[in-house]
């Protein structure tokens, strides 16, 4: 598996992934499939072009089976902070260490533009997720209940911090 930042010609590939991904773990995402599913590619190539967004992918030859995002705060008085986002791997690479690998790839170029403070939200009852996060060193800082609702079911989400300083 080859873990590296996307790029635009990757837009396609990241789409078809981020839609499967939300439409299979709806609970797992801020982000719903039918919103993200009515929006133009050119909305995706626009995401990655930004300077204050980058993503990982991880590819078996031209295959992209998993991926992760890092937006970075815009503001002078937070932009010391970004957000982990969409983190997500194919059921038919899991527990091959790829979340690892995107989650590691992410943290060293959070360190190498000068980051200090990484943060994320991982949905209550992701045992499977808390863990691999907690593994790369982040903590719980509290629980937001109800922070989503997926078909009239509530779902807390667990704040984690990464302090890279």
């Amino acid at each position: 598996m080859q873990i590296r930042r996307l790029e635009a010609a990757d837009v396609s590939a990241y789409r078809a992934l981020r839609l499967r991904a939300l439409r299979a773990h709806p609970e797992a995402f801020t982000s719903s499939y039918e919103e993200d599913a009515v929006q133009p590619a050119a909305f995706t190539a626009q995401r990655l072009a930004s300077p204050d967004f980058a993503a990982w992918g991880a590819f078996e030859g031209e295959e992209l089976y998993g991926m992760l995002g890092l937006e970075r705060e815009r503001r002078a008085k937070n932009r010391h902070k970004a957000t982990v986002v969409g983190m997500y791997v194919a059921p038919e690479v899991a527990r091959q260490g790829v979340g690892r690998a995107l989650l590691d790839a992410l943290v060293a170029h959070a360190r190498a533009v000068g980051i200090e403070s990484l943060v994320l939200t991982v949905t209550d009852g992701n045992a499977e997720a808390q863990q691999l996060y907690a593994g790369a060193g982040f903590r719980s800082i509290g629980v937001e209940p109800d922070a989503i609702r997926v078909a009239g079911r509530s779902y807390g989400k667990i704040h984690m911090h990464l302090d890279l300083r």
